[in-house]
């Protein structure tokens, strides 16, 4: 997904639009070498070392990975999972949304 988060950081830029990742991986090393490799501008949280059960997504009830949530400029979450075209169409609505 690192192309298109990259791609719709990009054409947003100047937006009022933040992506926020969280990262499972269960070693921050390794983590921080991939996060430069793929070019990861956004911010990016570390889940700490129990990877998955980590207290992220434990407390967000984050049962698969990747998951997304698309919240709204008041914190709501308005769309989960989105992925791909799908993702843009409901952060374009929502900017639309805050806009009008």
């Amino acid at each position: 997904m690192y192309p298109h988060e990259r791609s719709l950081v990009k054409r947003l830029a100047g937006e009022p639009f933040a992506l926020i990742g969280v990262n499972s991986d269960k070693d921050l090393e390794a983590l921080q070498d991939v996060l430069l490799e793929e070019n990861i501008t956004w911010r990016s949280f570390w889940n700490g070392p129990e990877g998955t059960s980590g207290p992220i997504s434990t407390q967000w009830n984050v049962r698969g990975w990747p998951t997304i949530y698309i919240l709204d400029h008041e914190g709501k979450i308005r769309f989960k999972g989105p992925r791909g075209e799908a993702m843009d169409e409901a952060v374009d609505q929502l900017l639309a949304e805050m806009k009008a």
